[in-house]
């Protein structure tokens, strides 16, 4: 069984079928592309395998363990983390607070400690204080750990969301068309910082995205959706240059 195995998810919504039979394998390690049209399904794809939303049919298994029917927080703490198309940041809070907003899914102090500010409470708040700078400091975001997330630059505040995303201590990374809205040296930072993410963290990732240079510059095997259903699976290039996958996006 490989790393992350989904098998026939779907789901409607008011009768009409949004996802139909969707198939995904993907091996630990691996740096993977959801392609497809606007409207093909693919966020939600990436909704189904989060909790967001729980699937008609079908299973999601990742690491050997069933997470068909989890809430978002179980998934998460499964080893499940994912990024937004549109960014969703805590704008007023800290670069370094946004990271430990990540942190909180490993914390075992309770509501009663924090509101006292127990013991436990202030070792554990250290403890993410420290992991938040090492994190920050690995994607070269330290320098602005006391500054307001609204006030990052476009390309810095995706890159504190990957951050985020990675406090969590994820098994899988979902990446949400991190390209979207950045100019060509923004993307081309983007594709070093996920590259790095995987080498550096050992990451499985698995991202959409509707910039193909980007995709055909790091992924290394994609699945296009259309219409809710596979179309194509398998090597980059041969998907890329594949003519229903050329038709599908441009409508011949």
């Amino acid at each position: 069984m490989s790393y992350l195995e989904v098998t026939n998810i779907g789901i409607s919504f008011g009768g009409l079928r949004a996802v139909d039979d969707f198939c995904l394998s993907i091996e630990k390690g691996q740096l993977y592309g959801l392609i497809g049209p606007n409207g093909a399904g693919k966020t939600t794809v990436f909704n189904l395998l989060t909790g967001v939303y729980q699937p008609d049919k079908g299973k999601v298994e990742l690491d050997g363990v069933n997470l068909t029917g989890k809430s978002p927080v179980e998934i998460n703490q499964n080893g499940i983390a994912r990024t937004f198309q549109n960014i969703r940041l805590f704008n007023n809070l800290t670069v370094q607070d946004n990271v430990k907003a990540g942190l909180h899914n490993q914390n075992s102090y309770s509501v009663f400690e924090g509101i006292l500010r127990l013991p436990r409470y202030r070792r554990q708040e250290q403890a993410m204080n420290k992991r938040a700078v090492e994190l920050l400091k690995v994607f070269d975001l330290d320098q602005e750990k006391d500054t307001l997330a609204s006030n990052l630059p476009y390309g810095k505040q995706r890159k504190l969301e990957i951050v985020r995303a990675m406090a969590t201590h994820p098994k899988l990374l979902l990446l949400d068309e991190p390209a979207a809205g950045m100019n060509p040296n923004e993307t081309a930072e983007l594709m070093e910082t996920i590259q790095f993410v995987r080498g550096h963290f050992d990451m499985t990732i698995l991202l959409i995205e509707h910039d193909m240079k980007l995709v055909s510059g790091i992924c290394e095997e994609l699945t296009v959706l259309n219409f809710g259903s596979v179309l194509v699976q398998g090597n980059t290039g041969d998907v890329l240059n594949n003519p229903e996958v050329i038709t599908a996006y441009l409508g011949d």
